[in-house]
């Protein structure tokens, strides 16, 4: 128990406490409060509402903390936000019960005010480490107000844009990062709910249009900024998708390598059980017309027969031999090899096949071409591919010219490919390399034949390129470096 020293003493130190203390009934009725509470209260305030009194309202506060007190007799707290209040007036509130014998007699409230200065200090703060956070970001962030006019562009905007900070804040607007009104388009999605949200846009694929015109993919996540329920301003984070592309273009890449892989290793497989399965015969054939050309007297007209049979059955032998050498999944290494030779060996097993019959194939090979650094199974591959693609676009007839030369780049051999069909259409042309890309029909092929000769010319450090003849036909041009370069040079298989 307090002697009444001890309680004058309190009350003075509470008189002398330079922050406010005000005591309240459970009716929120002022009961009593310190001196620098007074200090702030209107005359005749004890005994009147507190929320009248201090905040003009007719009823409590909302989120009160004396209410809190009120109802579950245990200590609150309330954090008022500037939103709330005028700036001078934000401020953190306590309140205590004052229990007597398990009843609640009253409530303490203690109001520890902020200065405006304080609130100022802290805004400018959180402004700057926000901002600092946004121009640090490592996806583009762009903001606009509803006019277009942009008001936030940060540094990862300026790499991907080519415009600097001052140009984007003084003569930009953000319209202009979009291609064909799709600013409307944005602005229509962010409005409705169905892509994220209302007010919210998220991973919408679009193109951005940089200084320099050209089209960069982006991901964009975009929202719409509120002000009292009305549109302010939007922001935007453009991530740039160039990257992601190219890594998904490698994966597909070696997604093809594999798939041609296994495509090569079935037909090796393939070539050696007809290789077995024709062998024996063949070398009956051989053996037989040998044993009656020599125990028997023939007529000259019967021996040429069966000399016939003997160099057609050699004939079989010979291709039997190239197909399981081409076709033979072994691992390579790049070694100087005959280009030429390359060229002639994919012609003996094509020129004889039905659909070559009414071809015409010119070959023009420079003889003293030296050897080229390469894989020779990997780029017979090439050359067989593209007089296969060639014959079937002229549908079985017209004419195929082979060339090889010394290129005007140093150190490089060339490779052209003529043919007389009607050509590639110009807007296909620049992507026939491209993975599962073709013409054909459905079940007629895969649309990996010539990504995969791309594949293989640029793994030897070389180029491929094709081009419209003035007169009528597509010519295919192949530059091979002689030499193979660093580790150009290791072993790898397709």
């Amino acid at each position: 128990m307090q002697s009444d020293v001890e309680q004058n003493y309190l009350l003075k130190a509470m008189n002398a406490f330079q922050k406010k203390l005000i005591i309240i009934s459970s009716d929120f009725d002022i009961i009593t409060a310190n001196r620098f509470a007074l200090d702030g209260l209107a005359e005749n305030s004890i005994g009147k509402k507190c929320y009248e009194v201090i905040y003009n309202k007719f009823s409590a506060c909302e989120n009160c903390p004396a209410q809190r007190v009120i109802q579950n007799h245990n200590h609150a707290f309330r954090n008022i936000q500037g939103n709330t209040f005028e700036m001078d007036r934000v401020s953190c509130l306590y309140a205590y019960p004052v229990i007597e014998n398990d009843k609640l007699e009253a409530v303490t409230v203690m109001d520890f005010e902020i200065s405006s200065a304080q609130v100022k200090d802290k805004l400018q703060r959180t402004n700057a480490f926000l901002k600092n956070l946004l121009y640090s970001a490592v996806d583009a962030v762009i903001a606009a107000d509803t006019t277009g006019k942009i008001i936030l562009f940060n540094n990862a905007a300026v790499e991907v844009s080519g415009y600097s900070v001052e140009e984007a804040l003084t003569s930009l607007n953000i319209r202009e990062f979009y291609s064909n009104d799709r600013a409307r388009e944005v602005m229509r999605k962010l409005r409705s709910a169905d892509y994220g949200g209302s007010g919210k846009l998220k991973e919408y694929h679009v193109d951005f249009m940089s200084k320099q015109g050209d089209k960069i993919p982006i991901s964009l996540y975009a929202s719409i900024i509120y002000e009292n329920n009305k549109e302010v301003a939007t922001i935007g984070f453009f991530h740039d998708l160039r990257k992601r592309i190219q890594i998904q273009k490698e994966l597909e890449k070696t997604q093809v390598q594999l798939m041609q892989s296994e495509k090569m290793a079935s037909l090796g497989k393939l070539a050696a059980g007809v290789a077995h399965q024709l062998n024996n015969p063949l070398g009956g054939i051989t053996l037989y017309s040998k044993l009656i050309m020599e125990e028997y007297d023939l007529e000259e007209a019967l021996e040429e027969d069966l000399d016939r049979i003997l160099k057609d059955a050699q004939r079989c032998r010979d291709i039997v031999k190239e197909l399981l050498e081409f076709a033979r999944q072994t691992h390579h290494f790049i070694k100087p090899s005959d280009i030429n030779r390359a060229i002639s060996r994919t012609l003996f097993l094509l020129e004889d096949q039905a659909l070559f019959q009414n071809i015409k194939i010119e070959k023009n090979l420079e003889p003293s071409l030296p050897l080229v650094d390469t894989d020779i199974h990997q780029m017979n591959h090439v050359f067989m591919n593209l007089v296969l693609n060639a014959a079937q676009a002229m549908e079985g007839q017209g004419e195929i010219n082979i060339r090889t030369d010394l290129s005007f780049r140093e150190n490089y051999v060339v490779i052209e490919i003529f043919d007389s069909g009607p050509g590639i259409a110009k807007n296909i042309i620049q992507h026939i390399f491209e993975p599962f890309f073709t013409t054909k029909e459905e079940g007629q092929g895969t649309g990996l034949g010539l990504s995969m000769v791309y594949s293989i010319v640029d793994n030897h450090g070389g180029s491929i390129n094709v081009r419209n003849k003035k007169e009528k036909g597509a010519v295919f041009t192949i530059e091979l470096p002689i030499r193979a370069k660093g580790s150009r040079k290791n072993n790898f298989t397709f």
